[in-house]
């Protein structure tokens, strides 16, 4: 896949999409951090950066990440079909409800979005149910973000959105996150890397922390975020 940029230029579409002003309400969830902190896992930097770099090398790498890859290759090769086999892979690796809801309502913006801004593969795609890594990847292509720019910038919101979470949850102080989104560097490109490269036979999620956390999250007494 080629972008239109120049040599040396910023992705500037990349950075808009990335952005929280980004109208899909990340903001309002945790992807389960809020029962982790609730339940004294996660207290202070060491512990954030331990649970959420850990999920995103261990977990979100090999299943949303390297099945984004797929979805970008497809759609750069125009294989809808192929786009939409690892959608509905990725929709079937939710660990639950919570986190299903979460995708699910993520990735009906962000296709509303592209549909009110025009964006043609949006509206062929509107009958679908999409995750919003996939409507993330539609809305990549349209905007000619290249395959591995991209999967870069998914990586940097999720982190960018728990680092943000915890924050607020824990609480850190805004020095203490941005330590953590500088060190995210090294973790975003190793994991970027094993998602580029992992065979399909090895891609998976094997969270169950993360999913315990989350169907615990469901019924706690006092929540902010909805996941």
């Amino acid at each position: 896949m080629t972008s239109e940029r120049t040599p040396g230029s910023l992705p500037i579409q990349l950075l808009r999409l990335v952005s929280p002003s980004q109208p899909v309400g990340a903001f309002s969830y945790s992807r389960s951090l809020e029962w982790a902190v609730h339940d004294g896992i996660v207290r202070d930097e060491a512990t954030a950066s331990g649970w959420i770099f850990g999920l995103i090398e261990h977990s979100y790498a090999v299943c949303d990440a390297a099945l984004f890859w797929r979805m970008m290759l497809a759609l750069d090769a125009g294989d809808r079909a192929a786009f939409l086999r690892a959608n509905a892979w990725l929709s079937a690796a939710r660990e639950s409800r919570e986190i299903e809801l979460e995708d699910k309502q993520m990735g009906e913006s962000l296709l509303r979005l592209l549909q009110d801004l025009d964006a043609a593969s949006a509206r062929s795609f509107a009958e679908c149910r999409l995750s919003y890594p996939a409507a993330f990847a539609l809305a990549a292509t349209h905007w000619n973000i290249a395959a591995a720019d991209a999967l870069r910038g998914l990586l940097w919101s999720t982190i960018e959105g728990q680092v943000s979470a915890a924050i607020r949850l824990v609480p850190l102080g805004h020095i203490a996150g941005q330590r953590l989104l500088i060190a995210a560097g090294d973790v975003i490109e190793r994991a970027a890397l094993r998602a580029e490269s992992i065979e399909d036979d090895d891609i998976g999620n094997a969270a169950p922390a993360m999913a315990m956390a989350s169907a615990w999250h469901e019924t706690q007494y006092s929540r902010l975020f909805r996941s």
